[in-house]
C-alpha cells in the first residue's frame, strides 16, 4: 500500500510518518508532500490507499488540495492532520470529502483507531 503525507513542516511530516510506520507493513510506501498542489499531483500520480493533509500550507492549502483529490477521485481516503481544531475548520474538511480529522501533534491511538475506522489495518 501506498500513503501520502502532506505538510509543509518537515518535522511534522516526520512526526507523522513515525507514527503512521509503526501500524503499517514496512514494504508500504509512503511518499511525502510539501503543499497541496503538490499533493494533488502526487497523488494523481500514486493513488495512495490515504493521505494524511495538513490544513495550513503554502500555494494550496489542505481545504483546496482535499476538494481536488476528491474531484478526481471521489473514493479517495484523506485524513486531515491539523492543529486547526475549529468546529468551522472540521466542518468545511467534511464537506470537501475529508474522511477524519485528526489534532496535531498526530496521536498514535488517534491514528490507529481511524485507520482501522476506514480498514487499512486489521482490527
Amino acid at each position: 500500500m501506498k500513503y501520502l503525507v502532506v505538510d509543509d513542516s518537515k518535522m511534522a511530516r516526520r512526526m507523522t510518518i513515525k507514527s503512521l510506520k509503526s501500524l503499517i507493513n514496512e514494504d508500504d510506501e509512503v511518499i511525502q508532500a510539501e503543499n497541496g498542489q503538490e499533493a494533488v499531483e502526487l497523488y494523481k500520480e500514486h493513488q495512495p490507499s490515504l493521505c494524511l493533509m495538513d490544513l495550513t500550507m503554502p500555494i494550496m492549502d489542505g481545504f483546496e488540495a482535499t476538494q481536488a483529490i476528491i474531484k478526481h477521485d471521489t473514493n479517495a481516503k484523506i485524513i486531515i492532520v491539523s492543529a486547526d481544531i475549529q468546529e468551522s475548520s472540521m466542518e468545511k474538511s467534511k464537506q470537501n470529502g475529508a474522511k477524519g480529522f485528526i489534532k496535531k501533534p498526530i496521536n498514535q491511538d488517534n491514528l490507529e483507531s481511524m485507520l482501522k475506522k476506514l480498514g487499512l489495518i486489521n482490527v
